[in-house]
């Protein structure tokens, strides 16, 4: 062979050789970055980790609320519920909008509602300590629960949201009546004896809706419970209306 054509190998040679170095460092560096993106997910993790976290989730979940909300709701001072809203936002898990001199946060979208709903059930799946909770919070069968939403649908009791005025004009089930519980024994006359009374409040981990039973009891009204709340009852696809739908 001659010392061209011998030239000429070795330069295929060392081509082939530096294009494999190429496709090895090309796939050792995809690798790396595909192995990122559980970081990425982990972002979004630490904001379901945080007990205060999920509570703002599960307030944000009935109505868009300022910092000062969400920090009377959820019993937390407004620097420390600023500081949470402002993880969460990091992470595009809530959005912020400026309405007159408040700063307003809202879920992004229905899907993180969902994905907290989702969280919960399987905790309540796996964890025993919720199954006791759920049982003094008195937690419907599945087929009680449908078998009052049946009774819901057709009209026949009457629904009472114990929650407050703004979550009440931000979603409620069609037809309820908003009576807030701190306004319940004062407005109680409003109600009809001659239909049960079905109560619900923020979801089966809220015992307003509990509270409010009890009363109406008291005040010889028959009375029960409803363990969803209108998020809940929204992603199982049952009909929400606002204010602003129900009167259109």
């Amino acid at each position: 062979m001659g010392l061209g054509a011998r030239a000429g190998l070795d330069s295929l040679a060392s081509d082939h050789h530096s294009s494999a170095c190429l496709i090895a460092k090309n796939q050792g560096s995809l690798r790396t970055r595909t192995r990122e993106h559980y970081a990425e997910v982990a972002r979004l993790g630490r904001v379901f980790s945080s007990p205060v976290r999920l509570q703002i989730l599960s307030l944000l979940r009935q109505a868009p609320r300022t910092v000062e909300d969400i920090a009377a709701a959820a019993g937390i001072a407004e620097a420390n519920a600023s500081q949470h809203l402002q993880q969460m936002r990091a992470v595009h898990v809530v959005v912020a909008e400026r309405r007159g001199q408040y700063v307003e946060y809202r879920i992004v979208d229905e899907g993180v509602s969902a994905l907290f709903c989702m969280l919960r059930e399987v905790a309540e799946q796996l964890l025993p300590e919720l199954s006791m909770l759920r049982e003094e919070l008195r937690a419907l069968e599945p087929d009680e629960r449908e078998q009052l939403l049946t009774r819901i649908r057709r009209g026949e009791v009457t629904l009472l949201d114990v929650r407050s005025v703004e979550e009440f004009r931000a979603g409620h089930l069609p037809g309820a009546r908003s009576i807030p519980l701190p306004e319940l024994a004062a407005r109680i006359g409003e109600l009809s004896r001659d239909r049960e009374v079905v109560a619900y409040c923020r979801g089966p981990y809220c015992p307003m809706a509990l509270e409010a039973v009890s009363l109406l009891e008291r005040a010889g009204y028959a009375a029960r419970h409803l363990d969803l709340g209108v998020p809940d009852l929204r992603d199982r696809g049952f009909p929400v209306v606002t204010q602003e739908t129900e009167h259109e």
